[in-house]
């Protein structure tokens, strides 16, 4: 685009600041958000109501996608999930969501094998959570380029009800998170807690039993 036109656009949108205020424009984006969120539901495996995802949300696999009531994520959220011969798989691959879990913005969710999230989740913003890796780590895999390694599944992924992941957060295969659990801010987790835990740290560990 030459200068010319982005300056155009500029002044445009410039004068229209002073027409359009910024509280209108939220509320045009809202609309926008409950347009795409009918739009993005029927592509389902199941999904329940309530469902609110705000643009944009990238969707790989929605066939294999189990969305539970009341469920809202924040913009450039990805979910993906692969069913691909390029993979090491037993089953098809399976991603559930339970009721009222809220996703914050640009988190990650990629699946080949199976991840389940439980009920009332949080997930704070730039949260990785992954059921698989790009090829094993032995001699054969070590000595081909990452990307064009088989995707293998070291087991599920499982985040039980009442869970709240902090920020930046990543959750690696064959984990499962106990209920009740709070996980700290920029905590890498490569191993199961039970529940009630406070965790974190890279790799994380227990810090703290909640006495509930």
């Amino acid at each position: 685009m030459g200068k010319a036109i982005s300056k155009l656009f500029f002044w445009i949108g410039y004068a229209l600041g002073f027409i359009i205020r910024i509280n209108f424009s939220n509320k045009i984006r809202t609309f926008r958000n409950y347009f795409y969120s009918g739009f993005l539901k029927p592509s389902f495996k199941k999904c329940g109501s309530g469902f609110y995802a705000e643009y944009p949300l990238r969707i790989i696999g929605s066939e294999y996608i189990s969305i539970g009531k009341s469920f809202s994520s924040y913009p450039n959220t990805r979910i993906e999930v692969f069913n691909t011969e390029n993979a090491v798989l037993i089953n098809k691959p399976e991603l559930t969501i339970g009721d009222n879990v809220n996703i914050i913005y640009d988190c990650h969710l990629g699946c080949i094998n199976k991840v389940i999230i439980g009920n009332n989740v949080l997930i704070a913003s730039k949260v990785f959570i992954t059921d698989h890796y790009h090829g094993e780590i032995d001699a054969v895999a070590i000595m081909s380029p990452p990307a064009k390694r088989e995707i293998y599944s070291k087991g599920a992924v499982i985040i039980e009800d009442n869970v709240w992941i902090g920020e930046g957060v990543a959750i690696m295969p064959n984990v499962t998170i106990g209920k009740n659990s709070i996980i700290g801010a920029n905590a890498v987790v490569t191993k199961s807690f039970p529940p009630n835990s406070v965790i974190g740290g890279v790799p994380a560990r227990l810090l703290k039993t909640l006495n509930l």
